[in-house]
């Protein structure tokens, strides 16, 4: 049982307001206020009276009196204090120095040999720890847009490397889960081209996003679900399919089909369920309906988790045979795989790796390279909540990078390419939840020059109020995860976690506003140690300064990791980098020319 104190929250009124209307002595305090309230306004939340945006069980405090306690504090906070979040618990206020973090955040640091399930339910019960996913937690969340840019952008680079083109029309994708981040698998299947069928066994969730606009058809018929796949596949025409059910039920149907017609009717497969929280609530088992599912949870835990390893393995049963017959399968990142092999499931790899499946992470094989890059999730929030100032900004971002993208090496001018044509078209795609908040991938070069170029239409009066920065912990240097961002990392690291633990030290003394470390995010709770960051553009030279400084090692820090560990995509990178900034050195790895030499030494 956790207390949550509603009768407390009913007092709010819910969404950030403009940032001049924050009662703050500072307006880096009032660009924390306002990103919490983002964070918990119910158009963005997922369940915003338990203070969970997204994932579940992600949240942004722990319970409503620490909320109301927080935003008291930064009420108060001077340039000369920073306040000090314990999993949500603020600590207090404490002295520290103008170019401080106002806020230092951490969420779910339990020792390692405690950072287990059993134990988060326990100390979550007590209120002394909680689960802050990735975003939530740090304040940073800004609605499905964010995944909707990295699924389209999954989506096209899974064409390009599996059926060798990015033109998706006429091809197929299966999935499921349109919840909180699933929910934009949907948007992303038609902004790609494709056509996509997303499974849900929850009727709100497919509710909202057709009414959304982002579910163009919904259907509780597989009958209708198999005929309008056939139907999208031969017309070529975009398609997103809601069906109402159970992903498992669908994936049989198409083997079904597969084996009585020789038709695969699916080209591409993943899977967004939440499957870090499997056995409370986070994956349906097929044998039930959703209401059984939920009343079974609670009545009977040990028999719903037998009927969840079942579910799974049935689940892998189905992919696997599908997979033979030629269609592509990766995990997104949500353990999907991880928890199939807890449950007895098909999914090894021969000969393969501590972090490696039949299956790769969407990390190893599609969007690893583009870490690797140094490209990664960077966001913008306009905190006077005008959309003409988020229209600036979306302009100021396209024209950076197509002048930068002008001027770069065929490897990365594809990525370039992706971002400059999202940017351009964002407007139109009216993806925008809460606050005027944007996203695109941009490497380096690009996430400085774009954040320089903000700062000064902040400062010449184009953009009429201060801009929030920020990305995803799903990022370059942000997270060490090995079964999803650092799942190609093959030097035995990948079980590590200095990188990310460092970058949320760096980030905290190169400028940021605010700073969070979190154990948890993504794959699950002790899978995965991942940071964030906000930086608070006001127009001034020494948020310019904060900006490049702290932008440059959110990025390089994790490109000198993966150089070092072998990637060479990474060391091109980190080579380019270095001689664009002279103060930059990075230990550079040397490779062995001879694969012999250990047994030679030993040999003597």
């Amino acid at each position: 049982m956790h207390l949550f104190g509603h009768p407390i929250s009913q007092q709010r009124r819910s969404g950030a307001y403009p940032i001049d209307q924050y009662p703050c002595h500072t307006r880096q305090a009032a660009s924390i206020m306002l990103m919490i309230m983002n964070n918990l306004d119910p158009a963005v939340a997922q369940f915003p009276q338990e203070l969970v945006t997204y994932g579940g069980n992600g949240q942004v405090f722990s319970n409503w009196a620490q909320f109301r306690l927080v935003m008291q504090y930064l009420s108060q906070m001077t340039e000369q204090q920073t306040l000090v979040l314990y999993s949500g618990h603020p600590l207090g206020l404490f002295p520290s120095l103008p170019s401080s973090p106002r806020a230092i955040i951490t969420n779910g640091m339990v020792i390692p040999n405690y950072s287990s399930r059993e134990q988060y339910e326990k100390l979550f019960a007590l209120g002394v720890t909680m689960y802050g996913q990735m975003t939530a937690g740090s304040y940073c969340y800004i609605g499905p847009q964010g995944i909707v840019h990295g699924t389209t952008l999954t989506l096209l680079n899974a064409g390009r490397r599996y059926l060798g083109s990015s033109d998706l029309k006429g091809r197929v994708f299966v999935t499921s889960g349109l919840g909180g981040m699933s929910g934009a698998q949907a948007k992303a299947a038609v902004i790609a081209g494709c056509v996509g069928v997303i499974a849900e066994v929850d009727e709100a969730p497919l509710r909202k996003r057709h009414d959304q606009g982002w579910l163009m058809e919904v259907t509780s018929s597989i009958e209708h679900c198999i005929k309008r796949i056939r139907e999208a596949k031969s017309s070529k025409i975009p398609l997103s399919l809601g069906y109402l059910g159970n992903v498992v039920d669908l994936w049989e149907r198409l083997v079904v089909e597969y084996e009585r017609t020789g038709e695969l009717l699916v080209d591409l497969g993943s899977d967004q369920t939440s499957l870090h929280n499997p056995y409370n609530g986070g994956y349906c088992p097929v044998q039930l309906s959703f209401r059984q599912a939920n009343q079974l949870m609670s009545t009977d835990s040990n028999r719903f988790h037998d009927m969840v390893q079942e579910s799974l393995q049935r689940h892998i049963n189905a992919i696997n045979k599908l997979s033979d017959a030629g269609m592509f399968f990766w995990d997104y990142g949500n353990a999907f795989l991880l928890e199939a092999k807890r449950a007895g499931a098909d999914v090894e790899k021969v000969g393969g790796g501590a972090t490696e499946f039949r299956y790769p992470s969407y990390v190893q094989h599609i969007m690893g390279d583009i870490f690797s890059l140094g490209f990664g999730p960077f966001r913008w929030v306009c905190t006077s909540g005008d959309p003409q100032d988020l229209a600036v900004t979306d302009d100021i971002a396209a024209t950076v990078l197509e002048d930068i993208g002008a001027s770069v090496t065929n490897r990365i001018r594809q990525q370039y390419n992706d971002n400059i044509r999202w940017i351009r078209e964002a407007g139109k795609h009216q993806m925008v939840v809460g606050s005027q908040a944007r996203i695109l991938y941009s490497d380096q070069k690009g996430r400085v020059c774009i954040a320089l170029a903000i700062n000064q239409a902040i400062a010449e009066g184009r953009v009429s109020a201060p801009v929030v920065i920020s990305r995803d912990h799903h990022d370059v240097s942000g997270t060490d995860s090995p079964f999803r961002e650092t799942s190609n990392v093959y030097d035995g690291s990948a079980f590590c976690a200095d990188m990310a633990v460092q970058n949320f030290v760096g980030d905290a003394f190169r400028g940021a506003t605010w700073v969070a470390l979190h154990n948890g995010g993504g794959v699950g709770w002790g899978e995965v140690m991942n940071g964030g960051f906000g930086l608070l553009l006001d127009g001034s030279k020494e948020a310019a300064k904060r900006a490049s400084l702290m932008l440059s090692w959110d990025v390089s820090n994790g490109v000198a990791r993966r150089c070092w560990a072998g990637n060479s995509k990474a060391y091109e990178t980190i080579q380019q980098t270095m001689e664009e900034h002279k103060q930059l050195r990075v230990t550079m790895p040397f490779l062995v020319q001879d694969e012999q030499v250990l047994d030679h030494a030993l040999q003597g």
